[in-house]
């Protein structure tokens, strides 16, 4: 099975699709992706439940199994499956396994939406594996019980236990290294900008100039569909922080140093690479951060 990047030809927009063998789409996955990109679903997301469902119909395929004849025990087995570092390897220490359980776990995330998703069109069969739980009628009232009304909601019958983990986060000698070893304004305002805020990398790679109010110290992240570099800011309403007085003079600073007179409403861009002026992407960061990686030997959260 193979994942592949989608262009549409008039809007731009990126999703995904899963190819066989023979290069052919899969039908009952690329109706699901296609619905997901029709929502506004983030092109991220949409590509992480491909890969999913390009694992899943590998498996399908090795065990002769049809994907609207799949059960709950397939399902078991499945993960048995992404878990193992061999197919005739038994997983009976957690850090000898392929894949983490937080890993399989979001596998599995994408492999019950898309049966929820058939089973919601009419695929009878698909419906076993989507579980249904009714909020308890009796005098104790879970969080957001009104959101429900008491109606069956659907629930995961899988899930591995994972252990919780606190999200990374580093100490200001880290920072401090991090912004020393960044040779470029750009690179430094994007990561200082990062550490101060706790912004998401999608949030600063979608920020627009009229977003950055250098007057009132402060920034706005805006919620777009529309970024052509694909960033997304995963929010719905428009949030604006607070920003220190030596983050104003970073950015004026990169301003008028390196941005100079390009013409374009991002605030970060490729000004050293092909092509120059057009919105930087989340590759763009990755291969930066690994560059930061190899001279530091820090590893920033971030991205």
């Amino acid at each position: 099975m193979r994942v592949q990047r989608l262009v549409m030809p008039v809007t731009g927009a990126e999703s995904w699709t899963v190819l066989d063998e023979a290069l052919v789409t899969v039908e009952p996955a690329e109706r699901f992706l296609a619905h997901l990109a029709a929502v506004e679903r983030s092109p991220n997301t949409v590509r992480a439940y491909a890969h999913s469902l390009a694992l899943w119909f590998e498996w399908l395929g090795l065990r002769g199994r049809v994907w609207d004849d799949a059960g709950i025990e397939d399902v078991s087995t499945f993960v048995r499956w992404l878990r193992a570092p061999a197919d005739n390897v038994i997983v009976l220490d957690a850090s000898a396994a392929r894949r983490s359980e937080a890993t399989v776990n979001r596998h599995l995330a994408g492999l019950f939406a898309f049966y929820d998703f058939h089973a919601r069109a009419g695929v009878e069969l698909a419906a076993d594996l989507v579980a249904w739980r009714r909020v308890p009628r009796g005098s104790y009232k879970p969080f957001l019980h009104h959101v429900t009304a008491g109606r069956a909601i659907p629930t995961r019958p899988v899930k591995l236990k994972a252990p919780r983990r606190l999200p990374g986060s580093l100490s200001v000698e880290e920072i401090t290294a991090i912004l020393g070893a960044c040779e470029r304004l750009r690179d430094r305002f994007l990561f200082a900008l990062l550490a101060e805020t706790g912004m998401r990398i999608g949030q600063a790679l979608g920020l627009r100039h009229a977003d950055f109010v250098s007057r009132r110290r402060e920034v706005s992240i805006v919620p777009r569909s529309d970024n052509v570099n694909g960033a997304r800011a995963k929010t719905r309403t428009i949030t604006t922080l607070p920003i220190s007085a030596p983050l104003v003079r970073l950015y004026s600073d990169y301003m008028h140093t390196e941005y100079g007179e390009l013409d374009c409403d991002y605030i970060f861009v490729n000004l050293w690479a092909e092509p120059v002026g057009r919105p930087l992407r989340y590759q763009a960061v990755a291969k930066l951060v690994a560059r930061l990686r190899a001279s530091t030997g820090i590893d920033p959260p971030w991205v």
